[in-house]
């Protein structure tokens, strides 16, 4: 109860204590393909959300965590994390989000879209408000839920108890 106090947002809120990241990533997946009745995933370049079989998947680096592992699991999308520094820009991003709606799967096969709001072995890249934002307006339009894996940036890390909270979503 104390946990969910500290939570912001108006809205009903439960806590579940899981022992990793990885559990607590794969734990929003699930709930998130039961609630919305759908089964793909997106998931950003550079990502790191763990080393379970499906956040392997999630995770947007091969090496050196899912080199040889053979078949990932599948419904799993990679979009362009937008990083200005490598030329990727937040309309590239989001772009990128419309090209799986076009070519791989339609928005109402996608369960939820999960990011690191601030990416740790990514490179420390840290996605702007206003692109987070659009993502959240992007994910309401098409009934998609929006999953911040907080594990590295959360905490108190970025100044707030979560760095989402700076990012008027």
């Amino acid at each position: 109860e104390i946990m969910n106090q500290k939570v912001p947002g108006d809205f009903a809120k439960k806590t579940l204590l899981v022992t990793t990241g990885s559990e607590a990533v794969e734990n929003a997946v699930k709930i998130a393909r039961a609630a919305t009745k759908r089964s793909g995933t997106i998931a950003f370049s550079g990502a790191y959300h763990g080393r379970t079989h499906y956040t392997l998947a999630l995770t947007g680096k091969v090496n050196p965590y899912s080199a040889g592992m053979g078949l990932m699991p599948g419904h799993v999308y990679r979009a362009l994390y937008p990083c200005p520094l490598h030329g990727i820009s937040e309309d590239d991003a989001i772009a990128s989000i419309h090209r799986i709606f076009k070519n791989d799967a339609a928005p109402e096969d996608i369960a939820a879209i999960v990011i690191e709001p601030v990416q740790g072995e990514g490179g420390f890249y840290a996605a702007s408000p206003a692109f987070m934002q659009r993502l959240r307006a992007l994910c309401d339009e098409h009934g998609i839920m929006l999953i911040a894996d907080e594990v590295q940036s959360g905490a108190g890390r970025t100044g707030t108890l979560f760095a989402m909270e700076q990012m008027g979503v």
